[in-house]
């Protein structure tokens, strides 16, 4: 049951070209740095990136862009300040996109954790983003029928964590990190302390049962 590994290059070990893995974080919180850093640093390349943005500046999902290790990014906020990594990757054609609405984005993770078929929401419909979708009116309304988002490894990071594999978070850091967790066949966490008991499950927000490893790491890169 002990889920610690020794540090962030054996907990990302696991991961192999062509993975498609989810990066937890908004802006610049809740980012696992230290496993992003780590990945760039194992070489592992064909990569599908699921996340809310595409990286700003040098750090975290730029990273792996820079490097040239990302096929496809899967996300809402391909542009944002600082993301120019993404745009000369993608302007040189090097980078596939999908693009999806943040609320969407954030329930088709959440279906796959919780083994649902799909949803049906008023979001995208009428727009270029239902093209190709499944669509229906009730009670005069449009719907757009979404399909669950899985991921082979999720990259996770917390406040705290025990051996367990339980997680909680500080604060805004929250953000997409449990349900990326629920989401994918294999999470990774990155915690900022590990506990030498085990978290009280009032405190816990993501369970044990969805973290395969658990490393710490306590200061951003």
């Amino acid at each position: 049951m002990d889920k610690t590994v020794a540090d962030l290059a054996r907990a990302v070990a696991p991961i192999t070209d062509g993975a498609s893995i989810m990066i937890g974080g908004f802006g610049s919180s809740g980012i696992p740095f230290g496993l992003i850093d780590a990945l760039c640093a194992q070489g592992t390349t064909g990569l599908t990136i699921i996340s809310n943005n595409a990286g700003a500046g040098d750090t975290g999902i730029a990273t792996l862009l820079k490097a040239g290790r990302v096929a496809k990014v899967i996300c809402s906020y391909p542009r944002s300040p600082g993301s120019i990594w993404f745009e000369r990757r993608y302007e040189a054609g090097e980078v596939e996109l999908e693009v999806v609405p943040q609320g969407t984005l954030a329930e088709r993770i959440r279906a796959a954790g919780a083994g649902l078929g799909g949803f049906l929401t008023p979001t995208a419909y009428g727009t270029r983003l239902a093209e190709g979708k499944e669509t229906r009116v009730i009670d005069g309304r449009g719907y757009v029928l979404e399909s669950p988002l899985h991921a082979d490894f999720a990259l996770v990071r917390a406040e705290r964590g025990d051996r367990y594999g339980n997680l909680n978070y500080h604060a805004t850091a929250r953000n997409f990190n449990p349900v990326m967790a629920m989401g994918a066949r294999h999470t990774i966490a990155e915690v900022r302390q590990l506990a030498s008991e085990p978290l009280e499950p009032e405190t816990v927000i993501t369970a044990g049962i969805f973290v395969k490893s658990v490393v710490e790491y306590g200061v951003r890169p």
